[in-house]
């Protein structure tokens, strides 16, 4: 697979998100249109906007598309991914919390396919690099020996604190996330042990585990994320390792924790 073009589905069909959504019910596995697409809004797809197809063709003419199959090939090379679909899709322009977070773009990614959402004011280093952190998550989800729907808490802030780690090391701290200078060093340290390795083994649908993943109710904003990204870094530095060598490293381990404490 490569990356797919729906530059060409969303200049005949963006109105029509639901009509695009039925191009790839193949995906998922027997789910409707309007579920995918309630689902890919939630993380940062479009909604139909007067201007949009302007976006989509601010988003050919820097050449999006093309630039983020040389990195898929690239990425894929490097790391030794999967070959898997890739989706591109202008984000959602009023979803206030991915403009002040993410800059207006996100991703969604599996072990078989992977989606990104970008604003057309988004540079192209921010595009390489939200490729690279979803695309790190592709690879750990097909390296990593548990299964994906078996994944808890600990599991999920470390997929995402090693995919943020990935583009500090290719580009630089320049690109990364925002959250990730949220905290100083002692607040996640103090964090980590009061506010979330306690609740390390809670699933994924778990609201437990929601909650501490983007920091809603009590907890401190995106506290799930920060202390992925901390708890990773941490271990880079004590064991003098690159992310590629984590890939496939037990989530304990990385958190540097016994497993059945």
């Amino acid at each position: 697979m490569s990356v797919i073009r729906t530059d060409k589905w969303l200049l005949d069909l963006y109105d029509k998100p639901l009509e695009i959504c039925e191009k790839i019910k193949a995906q998922f596995n027997g789910a409707q249109a309007p579920e995918i697409y309630n689902h890919l809004n939630l993380h940062g797809m479009y909604r139909p906007t007067k201007n949009g197809k302007k976006a989509v063709k601010r988003l050919q003419k820097n050449k999006v598309w093309e630039m983020v199959e040389n990195e898929r090939l690239h990425l894929q090379e490097m790391w030794g991914g999967p070959d898997v679909p890739v989706y591109i899709f202008p984000s959602d322009t009023k979803n206030l919390k991915l403009i002040q977070d993410f800059n207006g773009k996100s991703g969604l990614a599996y072990s078989d396919k992977l989606f990104l959402f970008i604003s057309r004011d988004n540079a192209e280093k921010e595009i390489k690099a939200l490729f690279t952190h979803e695309f790190n998550h592709v690879c750990r989800l097909s390296q990593h020996i548990k299964k994906e729907e078996n994944y808890v808490l600990l599991d999920t802030i470390i997929l995402e604190g090693l995919a943020e780690n990935t583009v500090r090391e290719r580009f630089g701290e320049k690109f990364i996330a925002t959250w990730t200078s949220y905290y100083t060093e002692e607040e996640l340290e103090r964090m980590w042990i009061t506010l979330v390795r306690p609740y390390r083994n809670k699933t994924w649908t778990d609201r437990k585990h929601h909650e501490i993943m983007y920091g809603l109710q009590s907890y401190p904003k995106m506290l799930g994320y920060c202390i992925g990204y901390y708890l990773v870094k941490k271990y880079m530095e004590e064991n003098e390792v690159e992310c590629k060598e984590l890939l496939n490293i037990p989530t304990e381990q990385i958190a540097q924790i016994k497993r059945y404490r």
